[in-house]
């Protein structure tokens, strides 16, 4: 386990230790694969939150890693998927299959160079989950910036590669996914029953501020994105009209469930800032009943406010493998006296299999 007391000692001024992830994966490679029981019942954990990238795309980058991974990030190199490497650290994990997603690195590339780079990535991830479907389902990649091509890319993954959905960053540039030029994509999700894996890329328009210690790029800009995705999904009228729309939010959904009540009274507030013609069918809040959120928000007290918010269906087992945030997801599920032993069965697996259409 990586030696907490050396990453806050980072924040008196010393050093972060490289070797902590090492050290994880070593002590992960030694231990046994474990069987989750609930209640005497085998549960097959499903982590819908991990990572990998393909080194076959680095061509298309000119070679250019940094583009794709940022080895100042401790796990990075891990997204390169090393096979008994991998099983090992989810062995050590507990989890019996991860639901991997490569996070969207083409938004600013050029529509031909984009598209070259998804093909490949939805290519490998098929090759990859088929060769090995007891361990690995896989979300698709998609140019979202042309979304003529995003259409086309998901149903080619839906109907012909096996793959589960999309995983989609939180916006495209400057773009909003309440955009109407996504709705063809959002059309084609729903009508193929994929499901979107919202994961954000933080909000650069705030790097003047977030710049210092603390990583706060990532620390708070990460789940304000989605905060501001989910929200903007909400209050335009998107949901409403993609009733039908399968969401997971990465990182419990930001910061929005925390706060979600305050939703339903600003344009009571302030109808100057809401817009007239759009009337939504319901109070805001009530949306995050029909979305999922995965279970990386670290404590028993957090996971209690995001059942009490959405419901322990909608929430569903995840980690940010490789990325150190959370090493043991399904201890951190056991460790929520809020939930009932079905409700646990659920977050660790069962609520992601329905959702997914994977064989529990």
């Amino acid at each position: 386990m990586i030696d907490r007391r050396s990453v806050f000692r980072a924040a008196a001024g010393v050093a972060f230790c490289t070797c902590g992830l090492q050290q994880a994966a070593r002590a992960q490679g030694s231990a046994p694969r474990q069987a989750v029981t609930v209640g005497g019942r085998r549960v097959k954990t499903i982590d819908v939150h991990a990572h990998c990238v393909f080194r076959e795309a680095l061509p298309l980058l000119d070679g250019n890693e940094a583009r794709m991974i940022n080895r100042s990030v401790r796990g990075a190199e891990e997204t390169y998927i090393e096979i008994q490497q991998r099983f090992a650290a989810m062995d050590a994990q507990k989890v019996d299959m991860e639901v991997l997603s490569i996070n969207p690195f083409w938004y600013g590339m050029e529509r031909d160079q984009a598209a070259a780079v998804v093909k490949l990535n939805n290519e490998k991830m098929a090759e990859l989950c088929a060769a090995h479907p007891e361990r690995f389902a896989g979300f698709a990649s998609l140019t979202l910036q042309a979304p003529d091509l995003a259409v086309q890319e998901l149903e080619a993954a839906m109907r012909r590669q096996g793959l589960k959905g999309a995983a989609i960053g939180g916006s495209v540039g400057a773009a909003e996914f309440s955009d109407p030029k996504f709705h063809p994509v959002w059309q084609k999700a729903e009508e193929l029953g994929a499901v979107l894996f919202i994961h954000p890329a933080g909000t650069p328009q705030l790097s003047q501020r977030f710049a210092g210690n603390g990583w706060l790029a990532n620390t708070i800009g990460n789940p304000l994105e989605t905060t501001i995705a989910l929200s903007k999904l909400i209050f335009e009228g998107t949901l409403d009209r993609f009733p039908d729309l399968k969401i997971i939010a990465a990182h419990g959904g930001g910061f929005l469930p925390s706060y979600a009540d305050r939703s339903d009274h600003a344009c009571m507030v302030s109808p100057a800032g809401c817009n007239p013609n759009i009337q939504l069918r319901k109070k805001p809040s009530e949306y995050l009943s029909q979305l999922y959120f995965d279970s990386l928000i670290f404590g028993a007290e957090a996971i209690r406010h995001l059942q009490a918010q959405v419901g322990a269906s909608q929430i569903v087992l995840g980690s940010d493998y490789p990325y150190p945030w959370q090493l043991k997801p399904v201890d951190h599920i056991f460790a929520c006296d809020s939930l009932s032993e079905e409700e646990k069965v659920g977050v660790l697996g069962g609520n992601a299999a329905r959702l997914l259409k994977i064989n529990a």
